[in-house]
């Protein structure tokens, strides 16, 4: 038992890197805020971003299957996120960040396979819901913790600079993975997740995409024929759903920050929405993840799109009626409503309900299909935000949001299965 203990003990090399991670997005959109960009040239850099995390997905999980030197990837990849915060430093033009932050998209995607793979081959099985939701809560305080570096260093501090403070939290913990973690004596293969709800659970949040296998053509066919014809239409119903949820959060997510800031809000405040929102979270992930299977999934997910839904509706209000400390009050309250309890509420739900669609066969290709579709729905999102928001405004934005999420809300009340 001592033994299993002190192998647990590697996880919390990842809090550093957690911190490290927490305020990039948002550094990079007030970056180029600050050099004189638009809610286009966000666009253009969040898409980029989401774009190269589906080839990245694919890359750094057949890496991991490849070659078995868990602690190697998660060094090196920490090493090179490090190196890539740096190069911010000497970049001056949008197009270089572009470049950076799809870089920065390769490379962070590297470490989150073979991390969940690490706690099942280092950890008993009978631990190992314990051990994903210790590294969860290890991650989640790292990112808020990060974030608040964010908050008290934006309106004090030479704001280019706080990338130097992210590249020394990700490399020490290189050198904390390197130093801690031990190669297991045996190696499992990504599938085994898929056979272990909790495992598939934390990897989804950790990497919204899971590749066991390029999708083809012939397996999209195979999946809408299967959603198309089968007994229930509930699958088709949950994958409208999971679409409409993404392509949403895509539209939003991109112009909220540009929204805050050209809504004479400070840097720091504009990360103070995010600090309480990702505090918020992760206190409803302790909360409703271990309870979500006790109650109906259906419900669950429908009250989280629907909270959601309204709002981003009011957000968008407000963004029309609002500026200053009432426009940062109320988009904190609505905000951390939308992404907090509701996006808890929604993803817990959804999770498991994909994991009950996967059954025993096709498992890799109906997952290469759903993480295809979760892929291109932020991206589209992404691009698509950055037009409305330009020609029509940040508030069309917004309840446009509102409106696909309250279209998802609709797909799932008439999932029959509860």
């Amino acid at each position: 038992m001592k033994r299993q203990n002190e192998r647990a003990n590697w996880i919390y090399c990842v809090l550093p890197v957690s911190i490290a991670l927490g305020p990039v997005g948002t550094f990079v959109q007030l970056y180029i805020l600050e050099l004189g960009g638009t809610v286009i040239d966000i666009a253009l850099a969040v898409t980029l971003f989401n774009a190269v995390s589906i080839p990245a997905a694919i890359i750094w999980g057949f890496t991991t299957d490849r070659f078995h030197g868990r602690k190697t990837i998660i060094a090196v990849s920490y090493l090179m996120v490090a190196a890539t915060l740096l190069l911010f430093l000497r970049t001056m033009t949008i197009y270089g960040i572009d470049l950076l932050y799809s870089l920065f998209s390769l490379l962070s995607a590297a470490a989150a396979t073979p991390l969940n793979l690490l706690i099942m081959e280092t950890q008993p099985k009978s631990r190992w819901t314990s051990a994903f939701a210790r590294f969860s809560m290890i991650s989640s305080i790292g990112v808020t913790g990060g974030i608040l570096l964010g908050v008290a260093w934006s309106d004090f501090l030479p704001f280019h600079l706080l990338v130097v403070p992210l590249a020394m939290l990700s490399a020490s913990s290189a050198l904390l993975a390197a130093l801690m973690i031990k190669e297991p004596s045996i190696s499992f293969e990504r599938g085994l997740i898929v056979m272990v709800k909790r495992s598939f659970y934390e990897l989804l949040l950790a990497l919204p995409m899971l590749f066991l296998q390029i999708p083809r053509m012939i397996d999209f066919r195979r999946v809408y024929k299967s959603l198309r014809y089968g007994l229930s239409r509930d699958p088709l119903l949950l994958y409208a759903s999971i679409t409409g949820f993404y392509l949403s959060s895509g539209i939003f997510n991109t112009s909220l920050v540009p929204a805050l800031y050209g809504a004479s809000l400070s840097k720091s405040q504009v990360f103070l929405v995010s600090l309480v929102g990702m505090i918020v979270q992760t206190a409803s992930f302790n909360y409703f993840g271990p309870r979500i299977e006790q109650k109906s999934l259906k419900q669950s997910a429908f009250r989280g799109l629907t909270i959601r839904a309204a709002g981003y509706a009011l957000i968008g209000v407000c963004t029309y009626f609002l500026t200053g400390l009432p426009y940062l009050a109320a988009t904190i309250v609505l905000y951390s409503l939308s992404a907090g309890v509701a996006y808890a509420l929604y993803y817990a739900a959804s999770n498991v309900m994909i994991f009950n669609t996967l059954g025993k066969s096709h498992q890799g290709s109906v997952l290469g299909v759903y993480s295809a579709l979760v892929g291109f729905a932020t991206m589209l999102g992404s691009f698509i935000s950055g037009l409305t928001s330009y020609f029509l405004g940040y508030y069309v934005t917004f309840i446009l949001a509102g409106i696909l999420l309250a279209g998802a809300a609709v797909s799932t009340s008439a999932i029959t299965a509860e």
